[in-house]
């Protein structure tokens, strides 16, 4: 990427945010770039300066911008996954997000839109998916550590099935608008992790000589 001012920046980023809430409401299809010029306030130079390649560019940069929104979103939960409290403070974090968000992702359109044909749109949601298990997977383990849940249990495979639970549910969201499903596949998700160290064998202490 071109090395830019902080006004170039600033340019670049409020064209991604204006592009990312059009697509948030109407969808992908029904946004044009007239339409981002327009709700941006940017002139077609300078929408092309910043995404030379035009319409297909600028939605690969906006899949990138809304992958990045998914884990901000959930900060600083998603850092201090330390307690049992901090874990339920980030399930109620997530479900506020997509809440939030409602039945339309920009992301998931974006990306189902780009599909095979866009090198790149793949390897958005990939990245995503992959440092959002990995921080996950950091509070399994400091949980282990702390001796709250099993050593013997495997933190990416246990993050990896958090991390389905929620696309999951999400999926179902964008399908129904609700968000039961979601808040279930969390809970449950949770309570097997704290079930975990309940399950886990007991060190077998000395015993006295009969």
């Amino acid at each position: 990427m071109q090395t830019l001012t902080r006004k170039g920046a600033a340019t670049r980023q409020r064209i991604l945010e204006g592009a990312g809430e059009l697509i948030r409401e109407h969808g992908v299809a029904a946004t044009t770039l007239d339409d981002v010029l327009s709700a941006t306030s940017t002139s077609k130079s300078q929408l092309f300066h910043y995404f030379p390649g035009g319409r297909e560019e600028l939605l690969l940069a906006v899949a990138r911008f809304e992958a990045g929104r998914v884990l901000e979103d959930q900060r600083p939960q998603l850092d201090e996954l330390t307690s049992w409290p901090a874990w339920d403070a980030w399930r109620d974090k997530v479900v506020d997000r997509y809440r939030r968000q409602g039945r339309l992702c920009p992301l998931n359109a974006v990306t189902s839109h780009l599909g095979d044909r866009t090198p790149g749109a793949q390897a958005v949601v990939t990245e995503l998916m992959g440092r959002w298990q990995s921080e996950i997977a950091a509070g399994v383990r400091h949980m282990q550590a702390a001796g709250e849940i099993d050593p013997g249990l495997d933190p990416e495979r246990a993050a990896a099935a958090i991390l389905a639970g929620i696309q999951g549910g999400v999926l179902i969201q964008m399908s129904t608008g609700q968000t039961t499903h979601l808040e279930s596949a969390l809970d449950l998700g949770i309570a097997y992790l704290r079930s975990s160290r309940a399950q886990a064998p007991q060190a077998t202490g000395s015993r006295s000589a009969p």
